[in-house]
């Protein structure tokens, strides 16, 4: 099982579980955790599931793609490590990753 904490805006942190395989956003949706909306189901066609990646996760990311760049511009609040939770994959080299939500997703 993979570990991923999702922390708030608020600080508020919710700890799941998930098998590898999906995404870190479908990990999010499956388990409740508010703050990702998900609006476009993970077809990478909104930024409502918009997430702030802790830095010492970034390099085992995969790079931005063009599609996931357009959709980060469009957030009003993007950080240098803000990524698109539906791209990221959940694997075994993620378990322990830790993201944060922004206050509002757009």
């Amino acid at each position: 099982m993979i570990n991923i904490l999702f922390i708030e805006h608020d600080g508020t942190e919710h700890p799941v579980e998930v098998r590898a395989g999906g995404s870190v956003m479908q990990a999010a949706v499956s388990n409740g955790v508010p703050g990702i909306d998900a609006d476009c189901g993970g077809s990478c066609s909104c930024a409502t599931c918009h997430v702030y990646v802790e830095e010492k996760w970034l390099d085992k990311l995969s790079l931005i793609e063009p599609t996931e760049e357009a959709m980060l511009g469009l957030t009003a609040d993007r950080q240098d490590n803000s990524r698109l939770s539906c791209q990221i994959p959940v694997t075994e080299e993620l378990d322990g990753l830790v993201v944060t939500t922004p206050e509002f997703q757009f």
